[in-house]
């Protein structure tokens, strides 16, 4: 499998968020070509703020390992990282990001700011976004059109 291989499977994870009426955004953490890590937003399912489908994925990645490092781990998600996902994905040393859609609001991977790739921090992420983000933005357009509607 590839790159465009994983990002559709993270789009279809990012549609599980929406049984509980979540933000459709999901996450794959993918090591020497198995998913290890898999999320969906559940912040309204869980009534918890940091259940982003990133940091549930980077769990699962870190107790698949056995390991806070998750070296060698690419992790696939439909939406740019905010802050704190972006944050999560420093300290765990990951090497590579793919996003779908750049978060012109809350990104944290270069559309607002750039914890990603900072130069003072010990450790910079790979990035590479804009992977289906026609798709993702999609998913993301018709949930709020229905919640508004």
């Amino acid at each position: 499998m590839n790159d465009l291989d994983y990002m559709r499977l993270t789009l279809l994870e990012a549609e599980k968020a929406l049984a509980s009426q979540d933000v459709p955004i999901g996450a794959l953490a993918v090591y020497e070509g198995q998913i290890i890590g898999a999320g969906y937003n559940r912040r309204e399912a869980d009534h918890d703020p940091t259940a982003h489908a990133e940091m549930i994925a980077i769990r699962d990645a870190a107790a698949h390992l056995g390991s806070w490092r998750l070296d060698g781990v690419t992790l696939y998600c439909t939406l740019e990282p905010c802050a704190m996902c972006a944050g999560a994905m420093v300290l765990a040393r990951l090497p590579r990001l793919v996003y779908a859609a750049p978060d012109l609001k809350a990104g944290a991977g270069g559309s607002i700011m750039d914890l990603l790739r900072h130069p003072l921090l010990n450790h910079r992420v790979d990035v590479q976004g804009g992977l289906l983000a026609e798709e993702a933005n999609e998913q993301i357009r018709a949930f709020f059109q229905s919640m508004r509607s």
